[in-house]
Parts: C-alpha cells; structure tokens; sequence
C-alpha cells in the first residue's frame, strides 16, 4: 500500500468514526429522552460526552491532516470548488459540534443532579436538549454533503 492510500484509509476510517458516532450518540440521547426516565438519559448523557471525547474528537483532529496530506500528494488545491465546498461544510459541522459537546456536558450534569435528587428534569435541561437537536442537523447534513463531494469530486 503506497502512502496516499494509506492516507485515504486513515482518512475513510477517521469519518466513518465521526459519523457513526454522531448518529449512534444522537440516536441514544434521543431514545433516551424520548423515554423520559431521568437515571437513564443521565447514563447515556454521559456515555455520549464520553463517545464524543474518545471517539470523535480525535477522528475530529486526524480527518483535516489525513485529508491535507491526501491534497498535497495528489496535487489538489484547496480552492477547488469540490474542496472548498467540502472545507467550507467541515467548518459548518464543526462550528455546529463545538457548541453541542459543551451542551452534552451541561444536560449530563443536569440530569445527573436530577437523578440523584430524585428530582425531574429542570426546564433548563429541555431548553439544552432543543438547542442540541437543532445543532444536531445542520452538522448532519453538511457530513452527508462531504461524503457526496468526496465520492463524486464535481466541477463546481
């Protein structure tokens, strides 16, 4: 195996990472809050903070320096269209995920405190929870978009 595909397992791995975990994490929160059961969404509140920071923040790190090493052996610009729209989209997930790895934080915390006090969930919780399902989409859909451009590399 030369470098370059080396370079594009790292990289097919690293977001394979990112989107199986986003969509399995959501999809646990999402149950679990659905369920309404205050000791099991503060576990799988945890659980998804910490998938979040074993899991997707290192595939996070190594999908922009896998792929600019991709870029550079294989001798695209970042200003092709395909790829600057695909940066640009990385952007917007990212921009997205920052702001929802701290709202994980905060609803686990918050649910956890209920848990223990035997307490339900606190308004600030659910207000938490629609903020990060919001942010949950737009990232969501730019990943779907990356993998579109990647698979495809269209003249933009």
């Amino acid at each position: 195996m030369d470098l370059y595909m080396a370079l594009k397992y790292v990289h097919v791995i690293s977001s394979t990472i990112i989107f199986g975990t986003g969509l399995g994490t959501a999809f646990q929160m999402w149950m679990a809050h659905r369920r309404g059961d205050v000791g099991a969404i503060a576990v799988v509140a945890r659980n998804v903070v910490r998938a979040d920071w074993y899991f997707t923040t290192p595939a996070v790190i190594v999908q922009p320096l896998s792929g600019a090493a991709m870029m550079h052996l294989a001798g695209f610009q970042a200003s092709d269209g395909w790829l600057a729209l695909s940066l640009g989209l990385y952007a917007l997930a990212g921009a997205c995920w920052l702001p929802v790895v701290w709202l994980q934080v905060r609803a686990a915390r918050l649910a956890e405190q209920a848990a223990a006090a035997g307490q339900p969930l606190p308004p600030a919780y659910h207000r938490i929870f629609r903020l990060w399902f919001l942010l949950g989409w737009p990232a969501f859909i730019a990943v779907l978009v990356i993998f579109w451009l990647m698979l495809t590399k269209p003249m933009i």
